[in-house]
């Protein structure tokens, strides 16, 4: 592809190493297997939820990094260590984090859950562990894999081979036992709340009664919006479950204000976040909030850590961190670069003016796809609670998923596959189908998602309200026109 910046080949092809293979590009289009690029591109794209093309601000401050950083190409892992705790002290000042705390890195939000692992590891004592996923289809499909231990790709991003679903090996106390409570019944109606932490306080006693420690994911931005356990039900769980429970909060979507993490934090969750959802930047990274009083019971790393992570991407006072190869991984070095900029001047905007971009966007979304199309909402919240949903704009109002079951032929999952893959061929992005609602015949039906990121809040703010509102309204007229005419085919194709 031609590159829309001067001199920006290289830097495209860095942001697109040390990583797994869903990082690499086909050089016939210049996209990697979710279709999105790691130059700035000409797509229509409201693609937050699954990966987006990198900004062109970003872009112009990633290879002004790179030249600072790793001017002849190559990266010391000194300087690859002295790059990342700069990004710790500028990802905590960011989120005006208070309390102690520091940051593990991943090259991205599947290889975050083994962070979740390590800290139970050690609340573990010994014990087998139970971990307890809300809503796996709700989250990104090789969080099964790592979420009990094992590789979940033919390669880890340190380029190293591995055999999907085998245990990464180490000490990790046996086999992890994934347990999962569904989020959402068959018409994609979110289950509620308090239903959810009762089911998951039964998981807990039952594990606890069999010898096992629990880990608990809090859900904070599904791929469909969805905040479960509330914050009251967590303190609820620790007050009957104490040292027999832990948690840790899957916030990869990035949809999480400052005081929501201050929270997390508080109790002593652990917090995992991307930098390529929300947040804008390019796939893949990730990083994991971790309060200092979570290191107190810390165990050493499980030594099947050193195929996944260099040293350097865990704080030196973890235990076992010195164990792991002195390493330098300059592609997720410089996607983090991107991912911080964005964040950084996110963080900047003012929550009212925010607020005002959202809830454009949110009616823009309502005036076309519900609407004009035809598909439905499905509601970030259980049913009842949309005045709570309606105070959290950033967290609630960044995503919606459509539902098209509801359109001409009833859609299923297959087609809505289909339909996304065409809409790339159309210049349209966005975000990958995802299993939540059912059809009367029980297969899947179509869904699709669209949503803001950070660095199109930041655009939308510079425009006054009218500009505003006609860049939008002129961005959801031609998605769903491109829609309107790829769904027949899509819908035809399989039938």
């Amino acid at each position: 592809m031609t590159d829309p910046l001067p001199h920006a080949d290289r830097l495209g092809h860095v942001l697109s190493q040390g990583g797994d293979a869903r990082i690499r590009i086909d050089p016939a289009t210049g996209r990697n297997p979710y279709m999105s690029s790691p130059w700035p591109a000409a797509t229509v794209a409201y693609a937050s939820s699954t990966a987006n093309d990198i900004s062109a601000d970003a872009y112009a401050v990633g290879l002004k990094r790179l030249g600072e950083l790793a001017p002849g190409g190559v990266l010391s892992p000194e300087a690859y260590a002295a790059a990342l705790g700069d990004l710790r002290l500028r990802i905590l000042a960011a989120y005006e984090v208070r309390l102690p705390a520091t940051v593990v890195f991943a090259a991205s939000g599947t290889d975050l859950e083994y962070v979740g692992l390590a800290h139970a590891k050690g609340r573990a004592g010994g014990r087998p562990i139970r971990n307890v996923l809300l809503g796996a289809d709700e989250v990104g499909s090789g969080c099964v894999f790592s979420a009990r231990g094992e590789f979940f790709a033919s390669e880890t991003a340190r380029g190293l081979p591995a055999t999907k679903g085998e245990p990464i090996g180490g000490t990790l106390p046996g086999r992890i036992e994934l347990y999962n409570i569904p989020v959402r019944d068959d018409a994609g109606r979110a289950f509620r709340a308090a239903e959810m932490a009762e089911a998951i306080d039964r998981a807990v006693a039952e594990a606890q009664a069999a010898g096992k420690h629990t880990l608990v994911h809090v859900l904070h931005g599904s791929k469909t919006g969805l905040v479960v356990p509330h914050l009251d039900h967590i303190d609820a769980l620790l007050a009957r479950h104490g040292e027999a429970v832990s948690f840790i909060v899957d916030a990869c979507q990035a949809r999480i204000t400052s005081r929501a993490i201050h929270d997390y934090l508080a109790r002593g969750c652990i917090v995992m976040l991307t930098g390529s959802k929300f947040m804008g930047g390019p796939p893949f990274s990730g990083f994991a909030l971790v309060p200092h009083g979570a290191l107190e019971n810390a165990a050493d790393l499980p030594r099947g850590f050193a195929a996944i992570f260099a040293r350097a991407e865990w704080p030196g006072e973890w235990p076992g961190a010195q164990a792991l190869e002195a390493e330098a991984n300059l592609g997720l070095l410089m996607r983090l670069e991107a991912s911080v900029f964005e964040l950084e001047r996110f963080q900047a905007i003012p929550l009212p003016r925010v607020e005002r971009v959202v809830l454009a966007f949110h009616a823009a979304v309502r005036a076309t796809f519900v609407e004009r199309l035809g598909g439905r909402r499905l509601a970030p919240y259980e049913p009842g609670a949309r005045p709570e949903g309606d105070a959290h704009p950033v967290e609630m109002r960044t995503l919606s998923t459509i539902d098209l079951r509801g359109l001409p032929g009833s859609p299923d999952f297959d087609a809505a596959v289909r339909l996304h893959k065409a809409l790339v061929a159309r210049g349209v992005r966005l975000g990958q189908p995802v299993k939540c609602v059912k059809l009367p015949d029980g297969r899947w039906g179509a869904t699709l998602r669209v949503g803001l990121s950070m660095p199109q809040v930041t655009a939308f703010d510079a425009m006054d309200d009218a500009a505003m509102t006609a860049k939008l309204a002129a961005d959801m007229d031609l998605i769903v026109g491109a829609i309107e005419d790829a769904l027949p085919e899509a819908a035809a194709t399989g039938a």
